[in-house]
């Protein structure tokens, strides 16, 4: 099925909500392209998925990379309301979009990894099955946009690279006799759920509900991790998201960090 079929699969099956869906065989980036449009005053609710990504970017300026046709590849391009400390928020609803759409689709409900991974398996021995990554657009200290980029593992080949056996995985890994996944399909219940998340955005009560959304389906909370900062390292329990999104960590010593960017790595409980 070329990507103009995938396209109008996915235009048809999303009747009534707010997205205008644009599918493209390769491209650098999907959020880099959305947030180009979204300097040229493209309206919200823009979304790009792509085949292939010869640049796409996780967390930290990693490279994403995922076997052509595989996975799925998006971006979307929002205009809320809300403050810049808030932005990130943005990606809040889209990993809980992705979560919805693989719990109702195919069975299988990931947790969510503290800030926005997509994570199968116990909470001591995750493996990353999608990312989301936010990026804002400021204009005059205000936020005039948010792109929020998803890769999600959707139908990989059983022979995972050997760096990737224990870090990552795919839907289809956890299927019955691990059966190719309706991508269009997959798409369609995320961006369905996301059409009623993004409303939330714009006010507090709603980033609230968002959150309190999140702390369910989040498996970092209550773990042994170990926080990675650019100026120093960490281990404690997560005992708690706040307010802001922020990763409450709390040391041996009953010390407590926020953590506002870091990265955090699940550990077996100590015994």
């Amino acid at each position: 099925m070329d990507v103009e079929e995938l396209a109008e699969r996915t235009r048809q099956a999303i009747p009534g909500t707010r997205w205008s869906v644009n599918w493209v065989s390769t491209t650098g980036s999907t959020n880099a392209d959305l947030l180009a449009e979204a300097g040229a005053a493209e309206p919200a609710g823009a979304v790009l998925i792509a085949e292939h990504q010869g640049a796409g970017r996780g967390r930290l300026d990693r490279t994403w990379v995922a076997p052509e046709g595989s996975s799925l590849l998006m971006s979307v391009l929002l205009r809320p309301s809300l403050p810049p400390a808030a932005a990130h928020l943005s990606g809040v609803a889209v990993a809980l979009a992705a979560e919805h759409a693989c719990a109702s689709v195919t069975g299988v409900a990931p947790g969510l990894k503290w800030p926005n991974d997509l994570v199968i398996g116990s909470a001591d021995a995750t493996r990353k099955v999608g990312g989301v990554l936010s990026e804002s657009l400021l204009v005059d200290g205000e936020v005039a946009a948010v792109v929020v980029g998803i890769g999600l593992n959707v139908n990989w080949p059983a022979d995972l690279p050997a760096d990737l056996v224990g870090v990552a995985t795919s839907l289809n890994a956890h299927v019955a006799n691990g059966a190719d996944i309706d991508r269009v399909g997959l798409l369609a219940a995320a961006l369905i759920e996301l059409d009623s998340l993004v409303d939330l955005l714009d006010s507090p009560q709603g980033r609230s509900r968002l959150l309190d959304e999140y702390r369910r389906r989040c498996v970092t909370i209550g773990a042994r991790v170990r926080v990675e900062m650019a100026d120093m390292t960490m281990e404690g329990t997560a005992t708690a998201v706040d307010d802001d999104g922020h990763l409450v960590v709390t040391d041996d010593d009953g010390i407590a960090l926020v953590v506002a960017v870091g990265d955090v790595i699940h550990l077996r409980p100590v015994v």
